[in-house]
């Protein structure tokens, strides 16, 4: 990089106020490019009156979107990595005032799909005027859609191979015949004359573990106080998928002070989280309360809470109900945050008492948890995954 281009590259760095200056050592003239990217970062990051989204000023203003504000998302997006553009958007939020803006269908079909971006949406989801319901729904599902592409395969084969579907039985089904097994070991059978394998012996699947007495069942038991925007998101995301299994029993709690059954909601996951009302205080005890009326057969339960653990109800019944289930034979496990972004915030000394009940605590981020679920229904030791997991993040 010679030292026109580093002039060039201070000068976007530290913005139009500063081309004065650059002048004076040598040629500071931008690229058209370089220009428009120069007019895109100004909109939001100078204070001059050229800068802003407004008429003449900084702010955003009150009023409806307008053609300038599309244009900027548009070149914003044409001249800049996706990583930089979610971080310009965000600026652009908490700086001009775009936050009264983000409802407006045209700016939501420009809009780069974001989690942080969509928890702001869902925060704010009661004060979406009619005319954007549908531009809203959209801009959730593409980004549902993106999380899903990345977690519902991974998933599905933990699941899968957790509750191992090689297990055979003597007991003949067809419809539990295991094809794959039985021609494999019948091909030294192979007729001749009749041109065809003749199985000497049938191989059938066993079907107990998905008889409703033996099904595993999944509660996700999620906080929705409002730190708890994008693992809201996740958690709605892997409920979906989980409930979508025919081998588990899921069951999806929301809660604040107050208490939401949403598994009814869980075959679509854009309609779970709406379901979700961000922003309450917290009382986990009570959730975990209403829980316990679903643990039918606790050696064959997963109890997840997804919290960050700032309690509001009685601390001292929380750990001591924890503590009951995880002795009864269910296998419990608190994580702080499912988002890979950022560090999660939660209640220290909480998550500490709960980790000396022998509880595995920690954050675990998305794309751990086909891992940690595969582990959890095969009855493997989740405090070693745990300590494994914080290697990682070191």
């Amino acid at each position: 990089m010679n030292q026109e281009e580093h002039i060039q590259r201070w000068r976007l760095i530290l913005g139009q106020e500063s081309r004065a200056r650059f002048e004076k050592m040598g040629n500071a003239e931008l690229s058209p490019e370089q220009d428009l990217m120069d007019q895109a970062l100004a909109a939001i990051y100078n204070n001059t009156e050229s800068g802003g989204f407004g008429s003449g000023g900084a702010g955003a203003g009150n009023g409806p979107s307008n053609p300038r504000i599309s244009k900027w998302l548009g070149d914003v997006r044409s001249l800049f990595d996706k990583e930089l553009v979610t971080v310009i958007q965000g600026d652009a939020m908490t700086r001009c005032g775009l936050k009264q803006l983000i409802f407006e269908p045209e700016l939501l079909e420009n809009l780069e799909p974001d989690v942080n971006l969509a928890s702001t949406i869902l925060l704010l989801k009661d004060q979406i005027p009619k005319r954007s319901k549908e531009s809203v729904r959209l801009f959730i599902r593409k980004i549902v859609e993106e999380i899903n592409k990345l977690l519902e395969q991974d998933i599905r084969r933990a699941v899968t191979a957790a509750i191992n579907r090689r297990k055979h039985s003597p007991i003949p089904s067809a419809a539990a015949l295991d094809y794959k097994t039985t021609i494999s070991r019948n091909l030294k059978h192979y007729s001749r004359e009749l041109h065809t394998i003749v199985p000497e012996h049938f191989y059938f699947f066993d079907r107990t573990s998905t008889t409703a007495a033996n099904k595993w069942t999944v509660i996700l038991d999620i906080d929705q106080s409002g730190s708890m925007g994008e693992s809201v998101i996740y958690s709605s995301i892997v409920s979906c998928i989980l409930a979508s299994m025919s081998s588990l029993s899921t069951r999806v709690v929301a809660f604040d002070t107050n208490i939401v059954d949403l598994t009814e909601k869980s075959d679509d996951p854009v309609d779970l989280l709406f379901g979700f009302q961000l922003g309450g205080g917290t009382d986990i005890d009570k959730s975990v309360a209403y829980c316990q009326q679903y643990i039918e057969n606790p050696s064959k339960t997963l109890f997840f809470l997804i919290s960050d653990l700032e309690e509001g109800g009685n601390r001292a019944a929380l750990l001591r109900r924890l503590e009951e289930m995880k002795e009864s034979g269910v296998t419990v496990v608190c994580l702080l945050a499912l988002t890979e972004s950022g560090k999660p915030y939660y209640d220290a000394s909480m998550a500490q008492k709960i980790a000396g009940l022998d509880i595995p605590c920690f954050a675990c981020n998305p794309q751990m948890l086909p891992n940690l679920l595969e582990r959890a229904l095969r009855g493997q030791d989740l405090q070693e995954f745990r300590k494994e997991f914080e290697k990682r993040k070191k």
